[in-house]
């Protein structure tokens, strides 16, 4: 790998203004990606989906546990698999402190087509404490291809993200995104839809209510009262 030239402080600020023009563009590019985003219809989900969590069963609805909006990561782990994918594990591994996205009325949680008692202790060696549960027989990787049957009956996964509005007791679904592609030799995952995406911030913008700007100010995650 060659390194960067070497220059004069002077050049480098100068350099470093020119980059700085075409960030801000990306920056007000972004913005306004996020705001046609939350305009994207709605569609009402009417399948009753059953998951097994650590509580034991759970509808899509029990997911949100009480919250107005949520985030579901896809996370790519086989019924047949003792491990979960490792580019999903590292995707995991940055999201961070949920109380942020709480304090702004959004849940988390992660739902994987291997049965429950996998998950588990492989939950347990990664040291996750973020909600997970398994999606085994019910058709919810389907519906939401990241699960999809080829033609010789095998079926290709993608790891992805989709967000859910509640209404009472009315599901929406507002948005998805998933990887373009994924090699299951490496457990590796390419493309562009999970790129940039991790944080509190980026995760909430992919919801139909956004940030909610003055709703909650930033706190310390142990100061929000959910």
């Amino acid at each position: 790998m060659s390194l960067p030239e070497v220059v004069s402080r002077e050049q480098w600020r100068a350099a470093r203004e020119e980059l700085l023009v075409k960030e801000k563009a990306v920056s007000r590019a972004r913005d306004a990606l996020s705001a046609q985003r939350r305009r994207l219809p709605m569609v009402e989900i009417d399948k009753e989906y059953v998951f097994e969590g650590g509580d034991g069963k759970a509808t899509l609805l029990d997911l949100f546990e009480g919250r107005d909006q949520l985030v579901v990561h896809h996370f790519m782990f086989a019924p047949e698999g003792e491990g979960g994918c490792r580019s999903c594990s590292a995707f995991l591994d940055q999201v961070g402190q949920l109380a942020h996205l709480h304090a702004r009325g959004t849940s988390f949680a992660v739902v994987s087509r291997a049965p429950f008692t996998r998950i588990l202790p492989f939950k347990a060696r990664m040291g996750w404490t973020v909600p997970w549960y398994s999606s085994y027989e019910t058709d919810f990787n389907e519906d939401f291809e990241v699960s999809v049957e080829q033609d010789d009956g095998s079926v290709v996964e993608r790891p992805g993200l989709s967000c859910f509005l509640r209404e009472r007791e009315r599901v929406f679904h507002t948005y998805s995104t998933r990887e373009c592609g994924h090699d299951g030799d490496t457990g590796t995952a390419h493309g562009c839809g999970l790129d940039d995406i991790g944080s509190t911030g980026s995760l909430l913008d992919l919801t139909a209510l956004g940030w909610q700007e003055g709703r909650v100010p930033v706190r310390y995650h142990d100061e929000y009262e959910d």
